[in-house]
């Protein structure tokens, strides 16, 4: 079901879409650099490896798993835009093998520009995501604000010692990928022309709950979902932290249909362009530059990198030993 407020392309009341909005990895990384937080024995995983999120150990052998995700307008639908921000922070809680309990809403609004009837269907779309998550919507906090964002802050609870992790990357283990690539060029050309791509939305409300589950129930040690910094940034932020190398099989990685076209037509991303060059020195590849563009597309709501196999989804690599470069294309 998709909401009625189509005289609104909400993609226009955004400077950018989705994950693509990012700050970029290296600025980040860069501004983090010599900040201190204060700590202890009971956080599991914090700052240090960049991972999906925090992870703090608490009574009775649990640990709670924290995260929040907001961004920009990613498609015109109000409903869909609160549907794709719900999956994709929930989706931070599911790449550590965790299982997300409640949610506050993250709202900004520009209330003297867009009616609040959109807002409704935003937070009905974030909701009805939290629904199909058996998660508590539970409030959260909202503010006037020049563009419409919308996400959430989750937290889930988790067995520490069964996480998924970005650090536990082993050798000899295959890479698995557990939802297509595109979505960042398809939502780019969404923007610029009004075309509405059905799949990509199915993609990106594609809950990563049965992808996790498994990965568990497979022996899995590390994962990350891939986002906004595409393919290849979280890959390369899992083999740095892992100490590996990691060697990607274009052939063998998946699009969804248009993806392509849309490349050869040049709707590309500007966090995509940054992706790519952010990387670039750390990556060893033979394909073209067209591919390597794809493969660094900035996704929203993306599916898992999983380190080993899991049914129903493709190997498109794996972890060797650490070379010259953490990243092979081939």
């Amino acid at each position: 079901m998709t909401s009625t407020t189509a005289p609104y392309r909400l993609t226009q009341y955004a400077h950018g879409g989705g994950c693509a909005c990012k700050i970029p990895a290296g600025e980040l990384e860069q501004m983090l650099g010599g900040l201190t937080p204060w700590t202890s024995d009971d956080l599991v995983v914090g700052l240090a490896t960049g991972d999906d999120a925090a992870v703090v150990r608490i009574e009775n052998g649990q640990a709670i798993v924290s995260t929040t995700d907001f961004f920009t307008a990613v498609v015109d639908d109000a409903y869909d835009f609160g549907r794709i921000a719900a999956a994709n922070a929930l989706s931070d809680i599911y790449a550590m093998g965790a299982r997300p309990v409640v949610a506050l809403n993250i709202v900004g609004w520009p209330r003297d520009v867009l009616p609040m009837e959109l807002l409704r269907e935003v937070l009905r779309g974030g909701m009805d995501i939290g629904r199909q998550a058996e998660v508590h919507v539970a409030g959260g906090q909202s503010i006037d604000d020049p563009e419409p964002k919308y996400g959430m802050a989750v937290t889930g609870l988790a067995d520490p010692d069964r996480l998924l992790r970005n650090d536990r990357a082993r050798v000899g283990l295959p890479v698995t990928l557990t939802k297509p690539l595109g979505v960042g060029v398809l939502n780019n050309r969404h923007k610029a022309t009004g075309e509405v791509f059905a799949h990509a939305i199915e993609a990106m409300t594609r809950l990563n709950r049965a992808a996790s589950e498994a990965a568990l129930a497979a022996g899995v040690e590390a994962a990350t979902d891939v986002t906004g910094f595409g393919l290849l940034g979280h890959a390369y932020k899992m083999a740095r932290a892992s100490g590996v190398t990691i060697r990607i099989d274009a052939a063998s990685v998946p699009y969804l249909d248009g993806a392509r076209e849309a490349l050869r037509d040049g709707y590309v991303s500007g966090g995509t362009r940054r992706n790519l060059e952010w990387v670039r020195p750390q990556l060893d590849a033979s394909v073209s530059e067209d591919e390597l563009l794809l493969l660094a597309d900035a996704q929203t709501s993306g599916g898992l990198l999983v380190i080993g196999e899991i049914p129903g989804s493709p190997v498109v690599g794996e972890v060797v030993v650490a070379g010259d470069h953490p990243l092979v294309v081939r």
